[in-house]
């Protein structure tokens, strides 16, 4: 709502002495022709909104000035007097055809001052008709509502100018067409989608409880309940069809708001549209559709648990048939609140996990807003506004560090000036995997069957990059991964620092019965920096022949050289993919176990703990052997002494034992 209003005094008589009645709260016989500015503060407004009066010239000599005052306007006010039929002749014959000229498009309110000589002389020109105002009403529909006071008598003065506020800060114009005395189609719309977001239960009526949460939600305090019962009532009385057992439904809804604009309150209709996140043309705004949310640079975005419970609660509403699965025509009518899907080359809903039917299960539907929260959390905010939810919808996200609490460069890499990733185990809940591979690797095939779609055999190149998600339970803890799908033309995202940073874990897919397949990936790692993403390699169609790949060093050898689990073999059409999905997750929940720079900078196999580690055994064992030695010399000694006296009795002769003999 705008906090500043300026409102201008047009016509030939009495404008002076209007101002001047409402700063005085006195009348004033004679004053100046033009008075200055005035400008009357907030707090003593009904509207609490700083006002600014201007009153101006007809001159011929002042017509630059005027044109500049009106240009500046937010509201005019064209004065005529009740006495003067001129006057008021020139309110539809001069000033209204001179804000058209000029390309003028704010309210207008006419003013009939000195209604006070009204009853001077009956019959006589002080009688302006009601009947000749409301022709010119209907012909220059920027006409708000026409006002008779008097500043002489200090009548309706202070009234006009909260009328003048009113017509800038509550207009009816966008509301109502007072030709025709109905409500207009896009006012009629949004009240309608208003309606069904404060229909919880999706019944197409508001119940009594429904009716006090509106309440509470719109003014912050509730029906009592013979407010409730009057309401219906009134509505019973002149709109039958309005009404049902169950309560108000979205007709009776309607014609309580026609009643409060044609009586004079359009400002309670406002109030209810604001609430809602519209502005002054019936659009939602854009500070309520994607309102401010600071993500520092090494963050990202998720949803948060009240997020996860408001999509839930949503698809269970729509759930209309109960089959626990969103049909297309449920998707239709929940989408119906927004401008329509905002996944418009997504492959919502082949991107996510559906039923047999292909209908998107919950599991399918919370997997898509996990990815596109990720992806783009500004939309995301902005289908909560367009759901409804209750209170600031930044509530529904949650700012998670993306790597960890703290980050370090790394010196093996430092041209790429990617952050490293920390060693502790990640946080977050949704990650970004980035899938490549040459042309035919079954990078397709492999982020279908992630979406549990069926295997199929015809081949279509990737010519877009396309998206997918599913959960995976990782030791209890449900996990989403997003795998983004890249063609083998599209280098681009390898390209970019930014969109590297983002990336959580790199798939890389060759096909292991193409002998070409996997020096393709070893070419995109030595063209890019790569080495500082978590990285995973997956060998698809293991259900065919196997073929040696063409490459110096062979995967296996490559893998070993940095560090990183060799390929995982795979098969998406026999169904047997080796766990893959529950290894990428593991991945991201410890990157630095995949992470070839983190593994590569490791000190040497021959590092000084490990030389420790051999001294030490190397101690031990010549321990072992002295001990053994001085065994064998205490058995040596007496074996000698028992020979030697063995002999000495019998007279033998004593020599040297053969080795073979020890």
């Amino acid at each position: 709502m705008r906090d500043n209003i300026r409102i201008a005094l047009v016509g030939d008589v009495g404008k002076s002495t209007l101002v001047t009645a409402l700063i005085k709260e006195t009348f004033v016989a004679n004053v100046q022709a033009v008075v200055p500015e005035v400008t009357i503060p907030p707090e003593v407004t009904p509207e609490n909104v700083t006002t600014h009066i201007v009153d101006t010239s007809s001159k011929s000599e002042d017509h630059e000035v005027l044109e500049t005052e009106l240009r500046k306007a937010n509201v005019v006010c064209i004065v005529y007097a009740v006495d003067d039929r001129d006057s008021f002749r020139q309110t539809h014959e001069y000033w209204l055809p001179l804000l058209r000229r000029q390309g003028i498009s704010v309210p207008v309110i006419l003013v009939g001052n000195k209604v006070d000589t009204r009853d001077d002389e009956a019959g006589g020109p002080a009688t302006v008709l009601e009947d000749e105002v409301v022709p010119i009403m209907n012909e220059y529909r920027e006409i708000e509502i026409c006002v008779e006071c008097s500043a002489k008598a200090l009548l309706n003065v202070s009234e006009l100018f909260y009328f003048a506020q009113k017509a800038v800060i509550h207009p009816t114009r966008p509301l109502y067409d007072s030709r025709d005395h109905v409500m207009k189609p896009k006012c009629a719309e949004a009240l309608t989608r208003i309606f069904r977001l404060c229909d919880a239960d999706g019944d197409g009526v508001l119940n009594d409880a429904e009716l006090n949460a509106f309440q509470r939600s719109c003014f912050n305090t509730p029906l009592q309940q013979r407010e409730l019962e009057g309401v219906k009532e009134l509505v019973q009385a002149s709109c039958p069809d309005g009404i049902t057992a169950g309560g108000l439904n979205v007709g009776g809804y309607l014609y309580l708001h026609l009643l409060f604009i044609q009586r004079g309150r359009v400002e309670t209709t406002w109030m209810v549209l604001r609430r809602f996140g519209y502005g002054d043309d019936l659009g939602l705004r854009e500070d309520y559709l994607r309102p401010a949310l600071d993500v520092p640079p090494d963050c990202c975005v998720e949803l948060s648990l009240a997020g996860y419970a408001f999509l839930t609660e949503i698809f269970k509403r729509y759930d209309a048939d109960g089959d626990s699965a969103l049909c297309p025509a449920e998707l239709d009518h929940i989408f119906s609140l927004s401008p329509g899907l905002p996944w418009k080359h997504g492959h919502f809903p082949d991107s996510t996990v559906t039923n047999a039917a292909g209908h998107v299960t919950l599991e399918g539907w919370l997997a898509q807003w996990s990815m596109s929260t990720l992806l783009d959390h500004k939309t995301t905010l902005a289908y909560l506004a367009y759901f409804g939810f209750p209170g600031d919808t930044r509530d529904g996200l949650c700012v998670v560090a993306r790597h960890g609490s703290s980050t370090t460069t790394i010196n093996t890499n430092s041209s790429s000036g990617l952050r490293r990733r920390k060693r502790d185990k990640q946080l977050r809940n949704v990650f970004l995997c980035y899938v490549v591979g040459a042309a035919g690797s079954g990078k397709s095939s492999l982020i279908r069957a992630f979406a549990k779609k069926p295997f199929t055999a015809e081949y279509t190149p990737t010519m877009r990059s396309t998206t997918t998600v599913n959960s995976v339970d990782v030791k209890g803890s449900e996990k989403y991964l997003v795998m983004q799908e890249f063609g083998p033309y599209d280098t681009s995202v390898l390209q970019s620092r930014r969109q590297l940073e983002n990336c959580d874990l790199l798939v890389m897919v060759y096909d292991s019965g193409d002998a070409g397949s996997f020096s393709y990936l070893a070419n995109l790692r030595s063209n890019y920096a790569l080495d500082s993403i978590p990285v995973i390699f997956v060998a698809t169609k293991s259900d065919l022949d196997y073929v040696e790949q063409r490459s110096d060093p062979p995967p296996d050898v490559y893998c070993r050289e940095l560090k990183v689990n060799a390929p995982i073999y795979v098969s998406a059409r026999d169904g047997q993919m080796a766990s893959v999905f529950q290894r990428m997750a593991a991945i991201t929940r410890s990157p630095h176990s995949a992470t070839p720079a983190l593994l590569l900078a490791r000190p040497h196999a021959w590092s000084t703990a490990k030389l420790v580690g051999v001294t030490a055994l190397v101690g031990v064992g010549l321990a072992s052997t002295f001990v053994a030695y001085q065994a064998l010399r205490y058995w040596w000694t007496n074996a000698i002494h028992a020979r030697s006296s063995a002999s000495a009795s019998a007279g033998a002769y004593y020599t040297v034992p053969k080795r073979s003999e020890l």
